[in-house]
């Protein structure tokens, strides 16, 4: 049977609950009891038969001994024993009797296998042989029970000369019998497999036939049969492969009109209508099949029964639709709203976007609402805003979205404004044959409306329109309207509730993309302000740079580019964890701090590490007023010489960058990746290797190689083919790498900076060693003075002099050897003075009475900027002057 598991016969066999295991249970029982009774019997029987047997062998072999030649003079000699004792034993081995015993007339044993017991009196009623009667007794003697045979001896004269007794052990009588028994046995479980098997076979077969049912099941099934085929009202039919009617229950006689006899008569000759009777007899499988029986329309079912194992016939289901028939019409139009209702709330709001949910909303209404559909929005919701209606003034509406079956429809097109009077918020019907449409759009709200496209709308067919407020909260964002044309029914009052209720599932989407709208908005007009806005001048790199919010959601990704003294420029980029006004908001504390740190001249592990407990302290703060969200981050800070053209560079947590040689090479320079800013306990390490000049350096966020659907090795991989080839221009990589890269709607943030490397002349460069003595400080001045002269810079002579002249003083007083100085010639210049101490002097104001103090002031007032940083040697401090500028009289 169908759903059965494939041991339920198996089961069924050898269950009693069923009529094929009652069966086989009974035949097995009775079998083991005739097996063992037939047993029982021939181990009976054999030992009987052994006992009668050994009764007629120790007789018989007693009355051939006694009268045997020679026995009579033996017994009357003087030592019977000597003489009859071997004889006794020979006899006794030959024949396989247990005793051959002789002994005289007063019971006096003569011979006995066990020759301790000659000389001693037999056991046993022997008076009897004595009498001169033989006789064969079972009893206990010395060899313990055993079967005997006593006869006399006779002598020529009549009288006797004594008794000979022959015995044998029941036991040895019963071994012979037993040797018969695994015979016995083994016919036994031959019979027994074979009498198995034949009741296997016959209860498989009854198992088949009755379904692995038991008696109860069976007659409940039965009762339960007969009851369904009566009370069901469908009617049923079982048609046999001889074309004859099988069954037949009362329903199938009604709706059919069966004559009584129907049951085993041929379907042709029930009096059935022909189309009817060959449906029934054709075999086929039919699935609601529409018949007229009289004045009814039945729906048939035809189904083969061999399909699932059965005998080959057909059944037939019978139903009456002729009431149903409007009921199913109903029903159908209900099932079909609520699925486009079902198909309404899975596709409108896919995406946070007010364009495509009200184009959702349009979609969704063709063709199963509407040949035609169209929804307004006011300006205001485009942008995120909240409309705001003017008193007793039009609400302006544009046409965003619009749905028709007819490519060549007369309505308006998406961009066109149609004005609103928001006087309403439940829906509107129009239909051409109760009104005029070019007089009833007006009083639908609208304003601005064309009568010659109305016309054109009528002329096209369209002749029906429901026009829905689409509000929330009491304001109204926008209309939409659904149009019927040509033979579409018009639009009733349950289409108009249908309308309402889809116009309503709209309107939350519309609004909720509107409020994501403008917070999108708010969050990316926040991270621009936070970003660069214009990159500071500088001669080491030439720079292009590009962001670009996520499609939904802003999330906190920035870069900058930092100079710093020396010829040196700071390139940073990261990634703040999360999205939205709180990711943007982190990233400029962020951002800001790095200035901050990068101020101070740090090496780029040490500002990420000071980034990083930064990051941490505001993780913590944020916990304790029970903000969830972390400020987490991720950040890569690189410092490249325009002198050495060396790069040092420390990540966290984030990408390392890669450098495209002026040749098209791409290499990934092998940076450590630290853990991300905010998770503490681990130092940053940096890396430092020299940049060819000309070289690019790129730097990027992850969201430009890792998306949905492609991990991070592809996307660097894609990265590496973008960069690879022809020498670009800054600008030209970072249009090349987006379009290359970038899908049209990105779900994370994208930060990209691309940097060409230059170098400073060796021209633009001068370096001197000063030695530990006051004096040497005239030797700096000069050379300073001549290196100025050679390249035109007479005027900036006397101001470097002095700021020299104070640096390399103090650096001979309080410094350590060895000292050095250098001037870098870029776009200003830079002065700076190194020594091995780790000592940084300080400006201050000196008093009238001091000798000493005023060097650094002197500096400070010549000097546009100057500083201190720390290097792994000692410590630099710098000046820079700006050239080609006058000079204020500070003094």
């Amino acid at each position: 049977m169908a759903g059965r598991p494939p041991n339920r016969p198996l089961r069924a066999l050898f269950s009693v609950h069923t009529v094929a295991g009652q069966v086989f249970v009974f035949v097995i029982g009775l079998v083991l009891l005739l097996v063992a009774a037939g047993a029982v019997a021939l181990v009976v029987q054999g030992r009987r038969d052994s006992m009668a047997e050994a009764r007629a062998h120790t007789l018989s072999v007693a009355e051939t001994f006694a009268h045997s030649p020679g026995i009579v003079p033996a017994l009357d000699s003087k030592n019977p024993t000597a003489i009859l004792q071997p004889s006794a034993e020979e006899v006794r081995r030959r024949t396989h009797v247990e005793s051959v015993v002789v002994a005289g007339p007063q019971g006096i044993r003569y011979t006995h296998p066990d020759p301790a017991l000659i000389g001693k009196r037999l056991i046993g009623p022997y008076e009897e042989a004595l009498a001169g009667h033989g006789f064969t007794r079972t009893f206990t003697g010395s060899l313990g029970l055993s079967v005997n045979s006593v006869v006399p001896v006779p002598r020529p004269d009549g009288s006797i000369a004594g008794v000979v007794s022959v015995g044998v052990t029941v036991e040895s009588v019963n071994s012979v019998a037993d040797r018969s028994i695994p015979l016995s046995a083994g016919a036994a479980v031959v019979a027994l497999a074979l009498t198995t098997g034949g009741a296997a076979l016959l209860s498989r077969r009854l198992s088949r036939q009755t379904h692995g049912l038991g008696a109860t099941e069976m007659t409940r099934m039965y009762e339960h049969h007969d009851a369904v085929l009566h009370a069901v009202r469908e009617g049923v039919l079982i048609v046999g492969a001889d074309r004859r009617l099988t069954l037949a229950n009362d329903e199938a006689r009604r709706l059919l009109d069966l004559p009584p006899d129907a049951e085993g008569r041929a379907v042709a000759e029930l009096g059935l209508d022909p189309d009817t009777a060959d449906l029934l007899v054709s075999g086929c499988t039919v699935t609601d099949e529409v018949l007229r029986a009289g004045s009814r329309l039945l729906a048939v079912n035809l189904r083969p029964t061999d399909a699932h194992g059965g005998p080959p016939s057909t059944v037939v289901t019978l139903r009456d639709t002729t009431e149903l028939r409007a009921v199913t019409g109903k029903a159908e139009f209900a099932t079909e709203r609520l699925l486009l209702l079902y198909e309404a709330g899975a596709r409108i709001g896919t995406t946070l976007d007010v364009t495509r949910t009200a184009q959702e909303l349009a979609d969704v209404a063709i063709p199963g609402f509407a040949d035609a559909a169209t929804v307004d929005l006011a300006d205001p919701v485009r942008r995120g805003d909240e409309p705001v209606v003017p008193d007793g003034g039009t609400l302006e509406m544009r046409r965003t979205a619009v749905a028709a079956v007819r490519a060549d429809h007369p309505l308006y097109p998406v961009g066109h404004v149609v004005g609103f009077v928001p006087t309403r918020t439940r829906a509107m019907r129009v239909h051409s044959d109760d009104a005029d449409l070019k007089s009833d759009f007006e009083k639908l709200g609208w304003r601005n409306w064309d009568y010659d496209v109305a016309e054109r709308i009528r002329v096209q067919g369209f002749h029906s329109i429901v026009s829905v407020p689409l509000h929330t909260r009491g304001t109204v964002l926008g209309m939409a309207n659904f149009w019927r044309s040509g033979d579409s029914e018009p639009f009733d009052d349950d289409d108009v509730s249908f309308a309402e209720e889809l116009a309503a599932r709209a309107a939350v989407g519309v609004d909720n993309a509107r409020r994501y709208t403008r917070e999108h908005a708010l969050a990316v007009t926040l991270q621009r302000s936070l970003l660069p806005r214009v990159l500071p001048e500088q001669n080491a790199l030439e720079v292009a740079h590009r962001y670009l919010p996520a499609y939904e959601g802003v999330g906190g990704d920035w870069f900058d580019v930092i100079p710093l003294p020396g010829a040196r420029v700071a390139l940073v980029v990261g990634d703040v964890v999360g999205h939205g006004l709180h990711a943007a908001a982190t990233m400029g504390r962020l951002r800001t701090s790095v200035h901050n740190f990068s101020s101070l001249d740090p090496t780029p592990d040490e500002l990420l590490g000071h980034l990083d407990e930064l990051v941490a302290r505001i993780d913590r703060d944020e916990a304790k007023e029970g903000d969830p969200e972390i400020a987490g981050a991720t950040c890569l800070y690189a410092i490249y010489d325009a002198v050495s053209g060396n790069c040092a560079v420390a990540l966290a947590g984030h990408p390392a960058p890669v450098m495209v040689l002026p040749d098209g090479t791409v290499e990934c320079p092998a940076v450590p990746t630290g853990l991300p800013l905010g998770i503490g306990g681990m130092p940053f390490e940096a890396a430092e290797f020299h940049v060819p000049e000309g070289s690019r350096l790129v730097l990027y966020t992850d969201g430009l190689v890792e998306r949905r659907g492609r991990d991070i090795d592809t996307g660097l991989g894609l990265l590496r083919d973008a960069l690879a080839g022809r020498d670009r221009t800054p600008e030209e990589t970072c249009d090349d790498v987006l379009a290359e890269l970038l899908p049209d709607r990105p779900d994370d943030d994208v930060a990209l900076l691309v940097a060409r490397t230059r170098t400073l002349d060796p021209d633009q460069v001068a370096q001197w060693a000063v030695a530990t003595d006051p004096a040497a400080v005239a030797g700096v001045r000069k050379n300073v003075a001549q290196w100025l002269t050679d390249r035109g810079l007479e005027e900036e002579a006397f101001a470097t002099e002095l700021i020299l002249s104070e640096l390399v003083t103090n650096a001979v007083r309080y410094g350590t050897a060895p000292i050095g100085v250098r001037l870098l010639y870029d776009r200003n210049l830079i002065c700076e003075v190194s020594d091995s101490s780790s000592t940084s002097p300080h400006l201050r104001y000196a008093a009238t009475t001091d000798e000493g103090g005023r060097g650094l002031f002197l500096v400070a007032q010549f000097a546009e900027r100057w500083g201190t940083r720390y290097t792994e040697t000692g410590k630099v401090i710098w000046s820079e002057q700006t050239v080609g500028e006058p000079e204020e009289d500070t003094l």
